[in-house]
C-alpha cells in the first residue's frame, strides 16, 4: 500500500511559470560572458577603483553617495574567495582582481529588477496579466542590461528607489503595527535610493505628488467610493487618508534622513576631513560647477533627449583588424573574420523608449481630460465645496500613481545645468515602460480586432529591438557593415 501522506502536488499556473522564466532569462542575459572584457569599462574607472579602496582602507574623495561602491566591495570580496569566476584578472584597480569580481553583485540586482516591478503592477491591480506584461517589458529593455554587467551605479538607485516603493504600497494594505512595519521599511528603502545618488529622491518625490494629490482627490470626490462598484478590486491607493501624520513624518522624512546620514559613517571613518556636512557642499559644489556640453563629455545629453532616445554612450569601442594586434582584454577570435567590432552601447530597447514615451504622454492626457471634464461639469454651479464627478476608479489611480512618479522623476532635471546622461533616465522610464503595459494590456483584451492586433504588433517591435541590439548590450563581435545597420541615427554614433 503506498502511504500518500507525505505527498504534495506542486502546480505551477501559466503566470508562475511566466514569472519564472522572466527571471531566469534576466539572469542569463547579464552573467553571461560577465567577464567578456577584461578591463575597466566606462566608469568602472571610478567605482570599481573606489570599491576598492573601501576594501584597502585607501582615502579618497567621492562625488556620489557611497552605497553602491560598498556593495562593488563586498562583491569584490565575496566573489575574490568563490572558488569560479577567476578566468580574467587585471590590476587596474591597483590590485589583482577578476572582472567577475566586481561586477557580479551588479548583475545578481539588476536581476531582479523585472521581479520588483511585477510586484508593483501587482499590488497596483491584482491583475496577473498586467504584470506579466510590465515584468516582460522591463527584461527586455537594453539600458537595464548594460548597466547591470559592469561595476556601475545605476542599477542600485533603480533597485532600492523601486523597493521603498513596493514597500510603501504593500503598507497601505496593512493595518496598526504591519503599516507601521512596512511603512519603516519603505522609508529606508527610499534612503537607500538616495545613498546611492541624490537622484534617488525622485522615487520619494514621487510618493510626495502622490499623497498630496491624493488628498486633494480625496477631499473634492467624498462620496467617490459608492460610486465603485463594491465587488471591484480596491487599490491601495484608496488608503492613503488612513496614513496619519506622525507616520508620514516618521517613516517618508526622519527615517530616509537617518539611513542617508548612517550611510556616511563607514566613509567617514575611512576619509574624516572633510566631516559629513563639509562633504555634501563639496559634493554639491563639484556637481554644480560641472558644467555642460562637448567639452565636458562627448556624449552630454539633455532631458528632453532621453525620452526619445536620441544620444546612447558608447561604454566600450574596439575595433580590431588584420593590422591591430588583438588586445588582451577581448574574447580571442579567428583572423578569418576580421575586421571585427566590439561595441557596448548604453542604449535602450529604441522601440520600447519610443513607445514608452508615448503612453506615459497619452496616460496624462487622458487624467487631464478626466479632470477637466468633471470640472466643467460641477464648476457652473459654484458650490462652497467642489465635488468633481472623478470617482478614482483602482484604473485611475493606477495611471496616478504611474504619471506622477513619471514626472518625479523625470521633470526635476529641467533645471539642472551640469552634464547629464541618458543613464539619469532610467528612474523614470520604469514607470514609462509600466505606462506602455497598461496600455498593451487594454488593447491586447479588447473586444477591437484591430486593437489586439496593434498590441500584437508593439510586443513584435519591442521583441525585434531586444533581438536586433542585442549585440550591443552584450559586446559581441560585429562587422563594420552589422555594427552600421544598428546606428540608426548619427547622434547614435
Amino acid at each position: 500500500m503506498t502511504d500518500t501522506k507525505y505527498k504534495f502536488n506542486l502546480k505551477f499556473s501559466g503566470f508562475t511559470v511566466g514569472m519564472i522564466s522572466i527571471f531566469m532569462g534576466s539572469i542569463v542575459l547579464r552573467f553571461w560572458g560577465l567577464d567578456r572584457f577584461n578591463t575597466l569599462v566606462f566608469d568602472e574607472v571610478y567605482y570599481a577603483k573606489f570599491s576598492h579602496n573601501y576594501l584597502t582602507q585607501t582615502p579618497f574623495f567621492n562625488s556620489h553617495p557611497p552605497l553602491s561602491q560598498y556593495l562593488i566591495a563586498i562583491g569584490i570580496w565575496l566573489g575574490s574567495k568563490l572558488p569560479f569566476g577567476q578566468e580574467t584578472l587585471n590590476n587596474l584597480t591597483d590590485s589583482t582582481l577578476s572582472t567577475w569580481s566586481y561586477r557580479w553583485f551588479n548583475a545578481l540586482f539588476g536581476s531582479f529588477i523585472p521581479l520588483i516591478v511585477g510586484a508593483i503592477a501587482y499590488q497596483l491591480t491584482h491583475r496577473r496579466s498586467y504584470t506579466l506584461i510590465a515584468t516582460f517589458l522591463i527584461a527586455l529593455d537594453g539600458l537595464f542590461i548594460v548597466e547591470s554587467r559592469y561595476a556601475l551605479s545605476n542599477i542600485y538607485i533603480v533597485f532600492f528607489g523601486l523597493l521603498g516603493q513596493l514597500f510603501f504600497l504593500k503598507a497601505l494594505h496593512q493595518k496598526g503595527i504591519n503599516r507601521w512595519f512596512w511603512m519603516g521599511l519603505a522609508g529606508i528603502g527610499l534612503g537607500l535610493a538616495a545613498l546611492t545618488k541624490w537622484n534617488g529622491l525622485g522615487f520619494l518625490l514621487g510618493i510626495y505628488f502622490i499623497l498630496i494629490l491624493g488628498k486633494l482627490i480625496q477631499y473634492f470626490t467624498p462620496n467617490s467610493e459608492k460610486l465603485i462598484p463594491q465587488t471591484s478590486f480596491k487599490s491601495p491607493l484608496q488608503n492613503l487618508n488612513k496614513l496619519t501624520p506622525i507616520i508620514l513624518l516618521v517613516t517618508l522624512i526622519i527615517i530616509p534622513i537617518l539611513v542617508y546620514i548612517i550611510g556616511w559613517l563607514p566613509h567617514l571613518q575611512q576619509n574624516p576631513d572633510p566631516p559629513f556636512w563639509d562633504l555634501q557642499a563639496k559634493i554639491w559644489t563639484y556637481h554644480h560647477s560641472l558644467g555642460d556640453g562637448t567639452k565636458v563629455h562627448p556624449y552630454c545629453s539633455k532631458w528632453y533627449s532621453w525620452i526619445l532616445m536620441l544620444r546612447p554612450i558608447p561604454y566600450f569601442y574596439q575595433k580590431v583588424d588584420a593590422t591591430t594586434p588583438l588586445a588582451p582584454t577581448l574574447p580571442l577570435i579567428h583572423p578569418d573574420q576580421l575586421p571585427i567590432i566590439y561595441s557596448v552601447h548604453a542604449m535602450g530597447n529604441p522601440f520600447l523608449w519610443w513607445l514608452s514615451t508615448l503612453a506615459s504622454l497619452l496616460l496624462c492626457g487622458m487624467l487631464l481630460q478626466r479632470v477637466w471634464l468633471a470640472l466643467s461639469v460641477r464648476f457652473p454651479y459654484l458650490k462652497p465645496r467642489l465635488s468633481l464627478e472623478f470617482p478614482p476608479t483602482p484604473e485611475l489611480w493606477l495611471a496616478l500613481f504611474l504619471s506622477l512618479n513619471w514626472l518625479a522623476n523625470l521633470l526635476p532635471w529641467v533645471r539642472v545645468t551640469r552634464c547629464l546622461f541618458i543613464y539619469h533616465y532610467m528612474t523614470g522610464f520604469v514607470f514609462s515602460c509600466m505606462a506602455l503595459a497598461w496600455w498593451l494590456e487594454r488593447w491586447l483584451y479588447s473586444p477591437n480586432q484591430q486593437f489586439r492586433w496593434l498590441g500584437c504588433l508593439i510586443i513584435f517591435l519591442v521583441l525585434f529591438g531586444f533581438f536586433y541590439w542585442m549585440p550591443l548590450y552584450l559586446g559581441l563581435p560585429l562587422s563594420p557593415w552589422q555594427w552600421q545597420l544598428r546606428m540608426w541615427f548619427a547622434s547614435w554614433i
